[in-house]
């Protein structure tokens, strides 16, 4: 397996497409949006050279893993050849399902379908195919480049072969990958966004303040940042979307998203993606100020 297709130019997006090309994959990158693919190309671009003055990899690393990249806006064209398709769009279950079936359409029926989901049941994914059992989850962290977990969701019909075959090329992406089951929210999300919804209601109930609620958790519980912060930067939208998954999925009403978290992705405020969210960005991520709203 040499040839992959990454679908989403977005943050994960370019994210794989840098690891799988890095790893020395060919990787077709494919977004419905020329001007996304441009700003994931030039992402990955300033990435490679951070990671060349840290003096991790060299300008000949560099320039190997931008020519392994090739983009499109034609998912047709985008996929020929390749053997592995993850695809990784906006958390939107309908978006989703639209793609899969697209691609069951489009590829050869060896093809291999991957999504890196962080909620969506690949069960469900896999039903819009003629192909379940070659369907899996492939969950990046982020920064992917830096991220070594890789959750491997095994949807109902997932075969053993087929999730042996991704197990083992997570690995050769110096990635760990973990194998769990489908149910909503897996396991990383299902135990981190609870979190990070106990952390807004502590806000919203007014216990205390965003950077000492953050405070406590960094030095407390020796978490590298603090769970709005973190919250910001995964996106207060994809947050609300995971927290409403685990809701519906499990009917319980401790996963019920904080109304805080509600109107605050009402009103636009999704976090880093936006400029503001529990904090403002415009500073970048070295000079934290927390948002205006909450002062």
């Amino acid at each position: 397996m040499k040839n992959i297709a990454v679908i989403g130019a977005g943050t994960m997006g370019n994210g794989i497409a840098h690891t799988f090309a890095q790893s020395g994959f060919k990787v077709n990158l494919i977004d419905v949006s020329q001007p996304a693919l441009e700003k994931a190309i030039s992402t990955i671009t300033k990435n490679l050279d951070r990671m060349v003055t840290k003096e991790k990899i060299s300008e000949g690393d560099k320039s190997h893993t931008l020519s392994n990249i090739s983009t499109f806006t034609d998912l047709k064209e985008g996929v020929k050849g390749v053997q592995l398709v993850v695809e990784a769009a906006t958390e939107n279950i309908d978006l989703k399902l639209k793609i899969f079936k697209n691609l069951d359409e489009v590829t050869d029926e060896s093809v291999i379908l991957a999504s890196n989901t962080s909620s969506i049941s690949i069960t469900k994914i896999a039903s819009v195919t003629k192909r379940p059992d070659k369907v899996i989850g492939m969950h990046f962290m982020n920064p992917v480049p830096m991220m070594k977990l890789v959750e491997i969701i095994r949807g109902y019909s997932t075969s053993n072969e087929v999730t042996t075959t991704i197990m083992e090329l997570s690995k050769k992406l110096g990635k760990v990958p973990v194998e769990v089951n489908d149910y909503p929210g897996f396991v990383a999300n299902r135990i981190l966004m609870p979190m990070i919804n106990e952390a807004i209601i502590t806000l919203y109930e007014g216990v205390a303040g965003v950077d000492e609620i953050d405070t406590v958790m960094k030095l407390g519980m020796a978490h590298p940042m603090g769970p709005l912060q973190l919250a910001d930067f995964i996106g207060l939208d994809v947050c609300l979307s995971i927290l409403n998954v685990l809701h519906d999925g499990f009917g319980n009403p401790k996963y019920a998203p904080c109304p805080l978290l509600v109107n605050m992705v009402t009103a636009g405020k999704m976090g880093v993606k936006s400029g503001e969210g529990f904090y403002s960005w415009n500073h970048g991520t070295k000079d934290l100020v927390v948002s205006s709203q909450f002062k």
